[in-house]
């Protein structure tokens, strides 16, 4: 009986920790990506100008693990990428104004300079480490919290 009660008292002392580190204040350099399977915290770096948006990870050797660039946009619109001069390989999730995965594309290849339609709509993306959307099981439809998405149209807003 002791050992039963050790588990569970293990499994919730669990879920009140993951609870806890997703339920931190918003902040511009950590975004939340959550859906059907669970949620994960990701640092991010910001892009949000054109230049940055243009210079995005290239001639990056390396991303830390749960790392990634957050590309925003001043409207949602119409977006294409491409790999140029990036060294690494990165899943691009492409997110609507209410912070909504429209589409992702998986595993783009270093260095490829064909464009990476995006959609339509687009109002920010989130390029992360090749193969962690599939790892985590992030699926169009997941949302993105941040304090940098649109509030009052977020559909996972900042507390």
């Amino acid at each position: 009986m002791k050992s039963w009660y050790r588990i569970y008292a293990s499994l919730v002392l669990i879920v009140c920790l993951t609870s806890q580190a997703l339920a931190q204040p918003c902040s511009n350099a950590i975004v939340k990506v959550r859906g059907d399977w669970g949620a994960i915290r990701i640092r991010v770096e910001v892009a949000d100008t054109q230049a940055d948006r243009a210079q995005g990870l290239m001639n990056r050797e390396r991303l830390a693990e749960r790392s990634g660039m957050l590309f925003i946009y001043p409207e949602p619109q119409s977006v294409s990428f491409w790999m140029r001069n990036t060294l690494i390989p990165l899943d691009m999730l492409f997110l609507d104004k209410a912070g909504r995965v429209l589409h992702i594309h998986h595993r783009a290849k270093p260095l490829d300079e064909t464009l990476i339609f995006g959609g339509d709509n687009v109002l920010s993306v989130l390029e992360i480490n090749g193969g962690l959307a599939k790892k985590m099981g992030i699926v169009p439809g997941a949302e993105l919290q941040s304090p940098l998405l649109p509030q009052k149209s977020a559909a996972w807003p900042c507390p």
